[in-house]
């Protein structure tokens, strides 16, 4: 089921779950940290930037009458407090890494509370410029501080897509290649699982931040985290208007005419005080969107039975509605709990539609997501606890259209019913993370644990209607015009391969002329495997899985800050008990200046171990078609298309079942990354970085066929021939984890925080191959591995991004993002089963005989589908699709009106504030006179802006065709883009606009 992510997470604190079943314990601690004695003072706050964005972890040093003097840090709200103060005169002065507090604030302290709200801006100041220094504005030993990631909030944000579809795909391509074959992992207010957030929601996204932090079980290297908006001290509101329509897009190059689209999407969130101690915000969107699902292939025509190009266009109407409301109480002055509810409920007319599939093979799709957080913190002195938890919910039902048996015509169409039936699957998961950090002299310490919980509930007729799979490849005879065979000038018949959708048209073809079956394969024609589905649809499995970890950021000098940590993984449902994961950084400051205590120059050099849980999915598989729960039977060279033999008979034939296993020596993957980095600052707030990192990753998931016809007994031409080591015919397809991975890479970053703009950009050099991508991974040869170890399919070799925010006068904004790259690895298969195994995945060899029956000629050398003993068989993924280039842009103007907020006009540049020159503002100085402000001073803010994705309109193909025995072989059939996470694609068109309409206040 497609992965539906919940985006209710906390707001870029970090406030935390109530463990459950602790209730009377955090309110017992509660009461005992809120006791107060008389004639006594409270004081309590929260830590600000200048931009307004809350401060977490920030150290809080009061001094007062008789030298009483305390200090603390801020919670994940940014909230610091001090109790049982006497009463008098204070100083308070706040300060963070790369902030400051310009001056200490004086404060009589009364009995009762008081509020006082800490505001730092960044340490070193040029001109009448400041601006919050986040990563990539300063260099710094920090282990948060790498320049290498990128942080996004505030305008910066602007660059990015408002879909939350095409907000993971902007996500995914800034943390590039770098998250191994697992792929880039996504964290929503520390949580593993959810929803993404609607971009207006999010307070900040940070990218590869801290890669060898021990709190998170994933590659630093492609970790993506979002951190959403919490309340505040007063009511704001943002609306959000978003329109797409086909008149203002281009046509789709792989449809004959332009695509039907129409977006209708309304967002909005909206919060403030609930009293002195509770805040509260809500979230809420309504998505609209009739997409044009694109179908493109080759089908035989009905009437004359001839192969030809087929296309058409379905409209695909899509609803979603989210809702999300959440609430901070600040129990007392140590105490804050948050609690946060979000249901989404989305529901698709003909999903399932696309590419190669034709109407036929449309479903409808419903799904319902919720989710539930609570969370704790406690701040003890220099002592934070976080106690999180989440249940997320995601259920789904899916109905198919048409019952009909499914038709598989490898690489030309696939056309019949959908072999989903009736499907609902139902998942459930717990996450409980209880988290402290303590800082103690020059040792800032972290350190948790995580327990995690899931169940999968799924009544799954899939493939119950049966499915017929036409392939090519083998040798067949040749006919004529008049479809008859073709003799040689010796009197036989001329040989040759033919591709799958000649032998489905030579099958309808002889079928109308009421030929035999065993004329029709005598001809080259008949279906060359079916495949059918029995027994019980319901089934259930759970899993659980906990971590434990804890690390170090130990200052050993100035110039010199070491990071230490550990983590410990383990899991049920295999037998691995030895997931230690180490982790080690440093981070050194050559030449670091005595006098300002400031480095332009850091190296940083890191090591972790990071493991892959086994997934809950292929649990439920192997469960499920274990040849009791249900049976999978498949019947090669089939005689009776297009009839659909019972389920009785096929086992009453003894038909093989195929059967999913997992290895008893199952283990967790797991990849040793190791990294360099050169950190420089440049001038104009601008830093630069060069990184290499070296990945190498064993116990990879892949499969294999443990019961395929044993070398030279197998002959796909012969039926009933082959030699099984389990003495049936029956196929296992073993789960297994003996894989190989490796990666290196050179990442050079550059990260600019001007005034009047926002620029981040990398280019990235990524090698990786390996012997697998993942459990669909079966060898061509199920008895020899060679050829297997080729391009990981995550092997793309350049890849190009640069990205920001741009402030031109008049309130206007250019927002562009440009990413560029050569092209992935596919795998060229003669699509032929040449093993028994079942799968069509063999791969041709490069011919030593150009005039051998069957070789065929491609750009990629003489193929031979059929290869001979002494040929040299293509390596795994050898093919290599085209370049592509995106270049997106937004380009918007703000209009202020109402009462002035107070304060000097402030210019928002990537998360931060510029307090930009008055004569400058007023007279456009600077570049030309085109320097000028996005945001205005006012209460009330209009934008309005258009966004385009595929500014250019360059082509950018989808996935290649591999198969030798499609007629579309080295084509693609669809732009680039995979489905949603609502389930279709959004690739109606080549380029697309979006009119958007903002109000805030």
């Amino acid at each position: 089921m497609s992965n539906h992510q919940s985006r209710f997470g906390r707001a870029g604190c970090t406030t935390s779950g109530l463990k459950l079943g602790c209730f009377l314990r955090i309110c017992t601690a509660s009461i005992v940290c809120t006791a107060a004695f008389a004639q006594t003072g409270t004081l309590r706050g929260q830590v600000k930037d200048e931009s307004g964005a809350l401060v977490p972890a920030a150290k809080v040093e009061l001094n007062g009458p008789a030298a009483q003097s305390k200090s603390t840090i801020s919670d994940g709200n940014g909230a610091y407090s001090f109790s049982g103060l006497s009463l008098g005169t204070y100083s308070v002065v706040a300060s963070a890494p790369q902030l400051s507090q310009p001056e200490a604030v004086s404060i009589t302290i009364k009995p009762g509370w008081q509020t006082l709200d800490l505001h730092l801006s960044v340490a070193q100041r040029m001109e009448q410029v400041t601006v919050q220094d986040t990563p990539g504005a300063a260099v710094s030993t920090a282990s948060a501080d790498n320049v290498n990631s990128l942080v996004l909030t505030g305008q910066d944000l602007d660059a990015l897509s408002d879909d939350p579809d095409d907000l993971q795909a902007d996500l995914q391509a800034l943390a590039g290649p770098s998250a191994g074959p697992g792929g880039g992992s996504i964290y929503i207010d520390g949580f593993s699982s959810g929803e993404l957030p609607p971009k207006s929601s999010i307070r900040e996204i940070r990218i590869n931040q801290n890669p060898f932090s021990p709190e998170y079980d994933k590659l630093g290297y492609g970790r993506i985290e979002i951190l959403t908006k919490p309340g505040s001290d007063r009511y704001r509101a943002t609306v959000n208007y978003n329109l797409g329509t086909r008149w203002w897009n281009s046509r789709n190059p792989y449809s004959a005419e332009k695509a039907p689209f129409l977006l209708n999407e309304f967002e909005g969130n909206g919060g403030g005080p609930l009293g002195k101690r509770a805040s509260f915000m809500v979230d809420a969107q309504r998505n609209v969107v009739d997409n044009g699902s694109i179908s493109n292939g080759v089908v035989v025509d009905p009437s004359s039975l001839t192969a030809m190009p087929f296309n058409s266009t379905v409209v695909t109407p899509q609803a979603l509605t989210r809702v999300s409301p959440r609430v901070d109480y600040q129990l007392n002055d140590n105490n804050t709990l948050t609690f946060r509810y979000g249901i989404t409920h989305a529901g698709i007319t003909d999903a399932g539609i696309g590419a190669l599939d034709l109407a036929t093979r449309g479903y409808h799709e419903q799904y319902t997501n919720q989710t539930a957080q609570a969370g704790e913190t406690i701040v003890l002195g220099n002592t934070v606890n976080e106690t999180r938890f989440q249940f997320y919910r995601a259920a789904i039902e899916q109905i198919a259209n048409s019952n009909s048996p499914t038709v598989l015509v490898l690489g030309s169409f696939n056309g019949g019913g959908s072999q989903l039936g009736r499907s609902l699957d139902a998942q459930n998961n717990y996450e409980l993370q209880n988290y402290t950090t303590t800082v103690h002299g020059a040792h800032t310490l972290r350190y948790g644990v995580r327990l995690r919980a899931a169940t999968e509930d799924s009544v799954s007729p899939q493939n119950f209607n049966g499915t017929f799979t036409f392939g090519g490849g083998a040798l067949e005879p040749i006919l004529n015009a008049q479809n008859q065979i073709e003799l040689g000038s010796n009197g036989a018949a001329v040989m040759a391969p033919i591709t799958s959708v000649e032998r489905y048209r030579r099958t309808l073809l002889f079928q109308s002329l009421g030929y035999s079956a065993t004329q029709i394969r005598a001809l080259g024609g008949g279906a060359t495997q079916f495949a059918l589905t029995a027994g019980t649809p319901e089934f259930g499995v759970h899993q659980f899985d906990g971590s434990i970890f804890g690390g170090d950021e130990w200052r050993v000098k100035p110039q010199l800050t070491l990071n230490l940590g550990f983590r410990y993984e383990a899991q049920t449902n295999i037998h691995d008990w030895r997931d230690i994961a180490p982790r080690l950084g440093v981070a050194w400051a050559p030449g670091r200046n005595a006098r300002s205590g400031k480095s332009n120059t850091v190296i940083r050099a890191g090591f972790g171990m990071f493991y892959q849980r086994f997934p809950l999915t292929e649990l439920l598989t192997a469960r499920r078609y274990n040849g009791a729960v249900q049976q999978q039977y498949v019947v090669n060279n089939p005689d009776f298309f297009p009839l659909v033999p019972s389920a009785a008979t096929l086992a009453g034939f003894q038909s093989p079942q195929v059967i999913q296993e997992i290895d008893s020596h199952m283990r967790a993957p797991y990849i040793m990354q190791s990294a360099v980095t050169v950190e420089q600052q440049l001038p104009g707030k601008t830093t630069a970085a060069l990184t290499y990192t070296n990945s190498h990753g064993v116990h990879e998931f892949r499969s294999n066929d443990i019961n395929a016809p044993l070398p030279g007994t197998y002959s796909p031409s012969v039926t009933g021939s082959g030699i099984y080591p389990f003495g049936n015919p029956n196929p296992i397809f073993l789960m297994q984890s003996d894989g190989l991975y490796n990666q290196s890479q050179v990442i050079a970053n550059i990260n600019a925080r001007l005034s009047f703009a926002s620029i981040f950009g990398f280019y990235v050099f990524n090698k990786a191959m390996s012997n697998t991508d993942g459990f669909s991974t079966f060898p061509a040869n199920p008895y020899n591995s060679a050829g297997e170890y080729g391009p990981a399919i995550t092997d793309v070799r350049h890849r190009f991004t640069v990205g920001g925010s741009l402030n031109f006068r008049w309130n206007i904004r250019l927002s562009p993002f440009v990413v560029a790259q050569t092209g992935m690895p596919f795998d060229i298969t003669s699509g032929t089963d040449l093993f028994g195994t079942t799968i069509f995945n063999a791969r041709p060899a490069l011919a030593t005989d150009p005039n051998r029956a069957g070789v065929i000629p491609t750009s990629y050398g003489l193929l031979d589908p059929n290869p001979l003993p002494n040929e040299t068989v293509l390596t795994r993924n050898s093919g290599r699709g085209p370049a592509q280039i995106s270049l997106n842009l937004r380009v918007g103007k703000t209009i202020g009106f109402g009462s002035e907020s107070g304060g000097p006009k402030k210019s928002s540049v990537g998360g931060s504030t510029a307090n930009i020159n008055p004569g400058m503002a007023a007279t456009g100085r600077g570049i030309g006179g085109l320097i000028g402000q996005s945001t205005t001073s006012r209460r009330y803010n209009l934008t309005i802006s258009m966004s385009i994705r595929n500014l250019l309109n360059h082509t950018n193909p989808g996935p290649i065709i591999g198969d030798m025995t499609s007629p579309l072989f080295g084509r693609s059939t669809q732009i680039a883009g995979a489905p949603n996470g609502e389930g279709f694609y959004e690739t109606a068109n080549n380029r697309r606009l979006e009119l958007q309409i903002r109000f805030a206040f």
